[in-house]
């Protein structure tokens, strides 16, 4: 059996901040495992979708096509999701509304290439989040299953089956999260009922321990770990994120998120070794991308860092196309830090858009706090550097679905008005945890050489013999093995 394990938002040194607090799975890993302490992610934008498609594909998004957590579909004219599907429909919810699936992932994963290879068994994604149930898992899942906010059950889409499994719909009807209706934790008190009380739910250790009962239901409903070929569960833990984002990497709140998830990832383990035999489970562990201080905190510290209303930045760019070339409808869609243009901004001026992009870039650049903005153009030719910074744009930049602009803020400053936020191609947003476990093929130990996140996928390959994903960019770990 494969546990492919990822902690949303869990920045690389919680490892070696909290070490002392560990007794749980962070502790087998580290002590058992081999632990790779210079992991980065080597694409930007750092968020969720992207890290979880990285994280089983070995693909960046100018491979993947997974550019965002969101973006502009050009061809549907429309804002879409790395998951979003209108030909599927949601599963287990209140509402009948469109259900999720990886039709956009354009690249294959671990868990379709076991499939393929005719050694895998079964393969299942799960997380509080509908991305990072399915992308990891990828095409030919036998199930993804993510946590809805408005109905308090698990869901999931008829990409998958016609209707959820009798197991998850008896683990719904015993409506497990309405038992935290009222709960306190560190001073934040759950709602009493309903989608308050579901919405809640994900910012506390109370989400991910939903998610802990569902996966551990999951191990016996659908026999993982038994039988003569090799299942995959793809989990990941959400609640760390959602905290992150309000109270910041340097709260007490992470602390004891982390002590928490520490011993979640334990129980899992040892509930997977249960079934399927000592030495029989391969434990790959991951983050989808780390986060920066909050700005206040850092400020405290007389440490740089600050907040930028990008809705100010926009309207200087059309302020100054508008002088330029006259009144047009330029933004087809925009958002933190990026632009996508209308096709036809003025109809019938043909204009240039390579100038446009450029007077919209060189706009950007002369607000504060920039430290450098990137044109679809210029990434197109690639007109880049070589630093790392340079190198990160690049390998995010997909032809059809990237941005017109790309912002880079200094490093610290970031778009959010409140709380803490990720996405920029600086270390504390790229430098996560890799650590694998539970193979004989694996030297256990600490290694300080520069990987990249997309090298677990050929290194899982590589132990499990079974070709490497379609879109895979990375490179199997030999240092570690025997």
């Amino acid at each position: 059996m494969v546990l492919a394990i990822v902690v949303d938002q869990f920045r690389y040194d919680y490892l070696t901040r909290f070490r002392n607090d560990f007794t749980g799975g962070l502790k087998r890993l580290l002590d058992q495992g081999a632990v790779f302490t210079n992991a980065n992610y080597d694409s930007t934008p750092t968020v969720t979708a992207v890290g979880h498609s990285t994280f089983l594909s070995g693909a960046t998004p100018a491979i993947s096509g997974v550019v965002g957590n969101t973006w502009w579909d050009r061809t549907e004219g429309k804002q879409v999701t790395s998951v979003s599907d209108d030909r599927t429909r949601l599963l287990g919810g209140n509402r009948n509304g469109p259900g999720s699936s990886p039709a956009r992932l354009l690249v294959s994963t671990i868990g379709d290439e076991l499939k393929l290879s005719a050694k895998g068994g079964k393969v299942i994604g799960m997380s509080l989040k509908d991305r990072s149930a399915i992308l990891p898992a990828g095409h030919t899942a036998d199930g993804a299953y993510w946590f809805d906010g408005q109905s308090g059950n698990f869901v999931s889409s008829t990409f998958y089956f016609a209707d959820l499994p009798g197991w998850v719909r008896d683990f719904n009807s015993s409506r497990p999260a309405d038992r935290y209706a009222g709960k306190e934790w560190l001073g934040h008190k759950m709602p009493a009922a309903g989608p308050q009380l579901y919405n809640a739910v994900d910012a506390s250790p109370f989400g991910d321990e939903l998610l802990q009962a569902l996966a551990l239901r999951t191990l016996a409903a659908e026999n993982l770990g038994t039988g003569p070929k090799t299942d995959l569960l793809a989990i990941s833990y959400s609640s760390i994120d959602y905290v992150g984002h309000r109270d910041g990497p340097d709260s007490p709140e992470i602390h004891d998120m982390v002590k928490r998830v520490d011993q979640l990832i334990g129980a899992l383990i040892d509930a997977a070794e249960a079934r399927a035999g000592q030495g029989r489970v391969l434990v790959a562990f991951t983050a989808d991308h780390g986060t920066a201080p909050v700005p206040e905190a850092d400020q405290k510290r007389r440490m740089p860092g600050g907040r930028i209303a990008w809705n100010t930045y926009r309207a200087a760019v059309e302020s100054a196309l508008n002088q330029k070339f006259g009144a047009g409808k330029w933004i087809s869609f925009s958002a933190d830090g990026v632009i996508y243009f209308s096709p036809d901004p003025i109809p019938g001026k043909k204009l240039d858009m390579a100038e446009v992009q450029n007077v919209a870039a060189d706009t950007i650049r002369a607000q504060p706090h920039i430290a450098r903005v990137y044109t679809r153009t210029q990434l197109e030719h690639g007109s880049l550097g070589q630093d790392p910074v340079d190198a990160r744009v690049r390998k995010g930049f997909n032809l059809e679905r990237s941005p017109d602009i790309f912002t880079v803020t200094d490093p610290y400053y970031m778009f959010s008005a409140t709380g803490t936020t990720h996405g920029s191609p600086y270390d504390y947003d790229t430098h996560v945890p890799v650590i694998f476990m539970g193979s004989a093929r694996i030297r256990p130990g600490s290694y300080a050489g520069t990987i990249g996140v997309e090298d677990i996928a050929p290194t899982l390959a590589t132990l499990l013999a079974i070709e490497t994903p379609s879109g895979n960019m990375g490179r199997a770990l030999a240092e570690m093995l025997r």
